[in-house]
C-alpha cells in the first residue's frame, strides 16, 4: 500500500461522506492521483467490500491496475457506501484511519 498515503484515503473517504457538496473536490483529488495511487484506493475499497481479503492486497492491486477502464472519480462515486468501504479496507489492512479523519476535519480538510 505503499502507492498511497493514509491521509489522502482519509480524504476521499470524507469527500465521499458529503457526494452533495464536495464531489468536484474528490473528483479532482482523485483525478491528481497517479495510476499507482487510484489502483491502491479502488484496492482498499473492494478489500473493505470483501471482494478481496486484506491477504491478497497484490492481486487486488494488480487487478486495479489491469482493470482500470472507466474514470477512477467515476467509479468511486458510483459506488454505494464508498466512504465505508474505504474504511473498512484500511481497517483490514491493519490501519487506522480515525486520527487522520480527525486531524483533516480539525484543520478544516
Amino acid at each position: 500500500m505503499e502507492a498511497l498515503s493514509i491521509r489522502t484515503v482519509a480524504q476521499v473517504i470524507l469527500l465521499a461522506r458529503e457526494l452533495d457538496r464536495g464531489e468536484g473536490e474528490l473528483r479532482g483529488l482523485v483525478d491528481r492521483m497517479t495510476e499507482e495511487e487510484q489502483a491502491a484506493l479502488v484496492a482498499i475499497m473492494w478489500i473493505g467490500r470483501d471482494a478481496f481479503d486484506a491477504d491478497e492486497w497484490d492481486e487486488a492491486y494488480a487487478t486495479a491496475m489491469a482493470e482500470a477502464s472507466t474514470p477512477t472519480a467515476d467509479y468511486l462515486i458510483g459506488t454505494p457506501h464508498v466512504a465505508d468501504h474505504l474504511e473498512a479496507g484500511l481497517e483490514a489492512l491493519g490501519y487506522d484511519v480515525q486520527d487522520e479523519e480527525d486531524a483533516l476535519l480539525r484543520r478544516g480538510s
